[in-house]
């Protein structure tokens, strides 16, 4: 059990079914000390509008003893890797996940995929690519791993794509946590829930990690004090109200 969740939907994504306070109050019955709330962003069909993330930052930063960073699911527009997370926004988002969605970006060819992956990278924004096991996303896992370490961006397990999504991912997921290990990158994990009730659910995630021999040094979950060092490297943000989280 790992206390870090970093990818979620609330009823601000049509398509899922918990508010804040619902994930909060599961978050306390689990053992999730700090979560990422990451509503797609305003290029898909049912996201929330972009002043949804300008105002999140009427949040607060901790709710019942639950810290709660404030975040998007972006989508990768392009092959030159934009996405829909800019301008007024950036002032509000602690935590940038971001990846392709068909409604966004269809599926392309493996080299074009790849490219846009990479770039989104390069771009410097993004601090997590989300399920980029899809494989309706055909990539060069070995190139998108070096690209990850190289700009400290993270590649996603998600255990919803052994689940309910993303049918198929588990073999390129198993190759991403080999292809990381190598190239000494970061992985991160995020149940994709979109109901509170499987928050911090890490079982699939657990399973690849152990069958490849990932190291745990290389997880960004494992406590909420490694999770926010790797933001604050990247961004050179220091958020002083989740101090008590750095224990």
């Amino acid at each position: 059990m790992y206390p870090v969740d970093l990818h979620m939907h609330t009823v601000a994504s049509t398509h899922a079914y918990s508010t804040l306070r619902d994930y909060v109050l599961q978050a306390q019955t689990c053992g999730i000390r700090l979560f990422a709330i990451t509503d797609h962003g305003p290029d898909m069909a049912d996201a929330p509008h972009y002043w949804h993330f300008v105002n999140m930052k009427i949040w607060p930063r901790i709710i019942d003893g639950v810290g709660i960073l404030r975040g998007i699911e972006a989508n990768i527009k392009n092959i030159d890797g934009e996405i829909d997370c800019s301008g007024p926004m950036l002032d509000s988002i602690d935590i940038i996940v971001a990846g392709f969605h068909e409604p966004v970006l269809p599926p392309q060819d493996k080299e074009s995929n790849t490219a846009a992956m990479i770039a989104a990278m390069k771009n410097g924004l993004v601090h997590i690519i989300s399920h980029p096991g899809n494989p309706k996303y055909p990539i060069d896992i070995p190139a998108v791993a070096a690209a990850a370490a190289k700009y400290n961006v993270a590649l996603e397990l998600n255990n919803s794509s052994f689940t309910t999504s993303r049918k198929g991912s588990e073999p390129n997921c198993r190759e991403i946590a080999r292809a990381v290990k190598e190239a000494g990158g970061w992985l991160s994990l995020g149940s994709d829930s979109h109901t509170a009730f499987t928050l911090g659910n890490f079982e699939h995630c657990l399973r690849i990690m152990k069958e490849v021999d990932f190291p745990e040094d290389r997880v960004l979950n494992v406590t909420p004090r490694r999770l926010l060092e790797f933001l604050e490297r990247r961004t050179g943000k220091k958020i002083a109200e989740f101090a008590e989280l750095m224990a």
